[in-house]
């Protein structure tokens, strides 16, 4: 039966068909869908975990326990679990396991671009890259039979439009039996002590050699010959835009399996031919093999070596055009950036922080990192997940060597908080640094799309779950002066600030109020019974238009154009009443 799927569905179809028994991961876009959709196959056992980290640890755990596992992240999140992927590397595996990477060539939502295909090579890990949903699901189902039989994880390099773009699927049935295999207590194999893991590394050579062979062989690496002295060699979604531009008027070698690369293969292909096109986003890792073979081809010195190369960027570089930039200033539609949700549990802390001087402060991985933007300019540095404190506990101590009286204020989420943050503020409390640690916890994991966390009370699957407090964890750490409160109230807020700016050791503040765009539980109910009941309103009797409140950054509040005052778009207003607190003239209240 064949179905539309996008390649993140048409991942866990072919998981689910392989009888993956359990599945871990961190949502991060692009791969949030993956665990997701998963947590609907009620066959499998399917987790949010804290980080990618534990989430890869998880599914290690699982596969030295004989099932199948599936470890699914976004690109930055294999540097947080890259540790246990290269020494997992080394031991191999029971049942066999498969380790998602979304990269996001582009930077459409994360910090930066890196090529996680340098992982590959690096981990010595064997690493598949599908072009289409079909092939996700097909390459998904070939994964783990090569696991099993070459004793190692796998690597699934996916990009941000393979995730995402849609194609028809061949689905078929999970198999009768998920494969399973008895667990053996083999400490050779599994504990990587110095003596057993120089063992382990001779293995691991001559399973690249076994590997290489394989690459040769294997129909996921294929050549379309369509009788050019042109050709494109390629892999994943670069395959797509190639074929969209190229059509059928040259050669093609088509990777699929990517490392170790078919030596042999590549440079049959590159005999006779005049012009040999190596089409790759961001790094140059197929076009180094080419030359090292002995051929000249058009790589990076014809394609940009950053972004996405679709194809209307292939055929612009192909045929000598220039590139097209966008003049804002003529441009009709003015692009509008991004920017806190009318309601956001946010405003209040960065509109009050925002008007603070003398004070660094360091930011963190979520929607919240907006704080940075006009109008509040209230955040000053953002690097990684969980990095905030211990980023702002360098700060501190660096502002404290100078003589300096900067103060540092680090900020983060709930859900970055368990992911990182836990280690991070720990290193403040252990070295009595004097930085201000400010945990937003909307509820929820709100940046990627309403996944749930330790703290959320539920799982995966929607299931309940122990809720996490997070006050108790920073008394657990040792962290004595704590305050909890409801950012929307500014009076509130702009005391909590004076109080922990005025100490001279490490504090914290908690403002805890849920995502306006949240699902609420029972629980949430119970806790925020006034929350987001009623929309805020105009009188416009009262306005003097002095706005005052456009400075909330609230996209529900405008100007109207002929009366000159304030307004509020009651369709995206919900009442959180930040506005109210800021008009000097009490013009906005709740409406009747």
């Amino acid at each position: 039966m064949k179905k539309l799927m996008t390649g993140n569905e048409a991942l866990v179809q072919g998981a689910w068909e392989a009888g993956v028994l359990v599945a871990s991961a961190y949502p991060g876009t692009p791969s949030t869908e993956i665990i997701e959709n998963m947590s609907a196959r009620k066959e499998v056992y399917s987790e949010w975990a804290p980080n990618e980290k534990v989430a890869m640890e998880a599914a290690i755990g699982a596969s030295i326990a004989g099932v199948r596992s599936l470890a699914a992240m976004k690109h930055v999140g294999l540097n947080v679990a890259a540790d246990p992927l290269f020494t997992f590397v080394y031991t191999g595996v029971n049942g066999g396991m498969v380790v998602v990477t979304a990269d996001e060539p582009g930077q459409h939502s994360s910090q930066n671009e890196q090529d996680n295909r340098n992982y590959a090579r690096a981990a010595m890990i064997p690493m598949m890259e599908p072009a289409t949903s079909a092939e996700a699901r097909d390459f998904m189902k070939e994964a783990y039979e090569i696991s099993e039989r070459f004793d190692t994880p796998v690597l699934m390099r996916m990009t941000t439009r393979a995730c995402h773009s849609k194609g028809l699927v061949d689905c078929g049935d999970r198999v009768e039996k998920a494969p399973v295999k008895p667990y053996e207590k083999n400490a050779k194999k599994y504990v990587m002590v110095p003596a057993n893991a120089k063992v382990r590394r001779v293995e691991l050579a001559e399973r690249l050699k076994k590997l290489e062979e394989f690459s040769e062989q294997t129909p996921l690496n294929f050549v379309e010959d369509n009788g050019s002295k042109v050709g494109v060699i390629t892999s994943g979604m670069c395959y797509c835009f190639a074929k969209e531009v190229f059509g059928d008027d040259v050669n093609y070698l088509k990777l699929g399996f990517t490392y170790p690369l078919p030596q042999k293969k590549i440079a049959e292909f590159c005999k006779g031919l005049d012009t040999i096109y190596v089409i790759e986003e961001n790094d140059p890792l197929i076009e180094a093999e080419v030359q090292r073979l002995g051929f000249e081809p058009k790589g990076k010195n014809t394609f940009p070596a950053y972004d996405e190369l679709t194809s209307d960027v292939i055929r612009r570089c192909v045929h000598g055009e220039e590139f097209e930039t966008i003049d804002y200033d003529k441009a009709k539609v003015v692009p509008r950036p991004p920017a806190l949700c009318a309601g956001c549990p946010h405003r209040g802390f960065f509109y009050e922080l925002g008007k603070r001087k003398n004070v660094m402060v360091t930011g963190d991985i979520g929607c919240y990192t907006l704080g940075f933007a006009e109008p509040y300019n209230a955040i000053d540095s953002c690097v990684c997940m969980g990095a905030a404190f211990s980023i702002g506990h360098g700060a501190a101590k660096a502002f404290e060597q100078k003589g300096e009286d900067t103060r540092v204020v680090g900020v983060m989420g709930d859900s970055t908080f368990f992911h990182t943050g836990i280690n991070s503020l720990t290193e403040c409390l252990y070295n009595n640094s004097k930085t201000v640690s400010v945990i937003l916890d909307n509820r929820i994991t709100g940046m990627t799309g309403h996944q749930e966390n330790p703290g959320s009370g539920k799982h995966a699957d929607g299931s309940d779950a122990t809720a996490i407090d997070i006050e108790t964890i920073c008394r657990a750490l040792g962290a004595k002066n704590i305050r909890t409160i409801d950012p929307n109230n500014l009076t509130l807020m702009r005391e909590t600030l004076d109080w922990t700016l005025g100490l001279d050791e490490p504090s914290v503040i908690i403002t805890k109020w849920p995502c306006v765009l949240k699902k609420f539980s029972e629980d949430d109910k119970a806790k925020f019974p006034t929350a987001y009941k009623t929309k805020d309103v105009v009188d416009t009797n009262k306005c003097i238009g002095c706005k005052l409140c456009l400075k909330t950054g609230c996209p529900a509040l405008y100007i109207d154009r002929e009366t000159k005052k304030a307004g509020i778009d009651s369709l995206q207003c919900v009442g959180c009443g930040v506005c109210e607190q800021v008009c000097p003239k009490q013009a906005i209240g709740k409406e009747r």
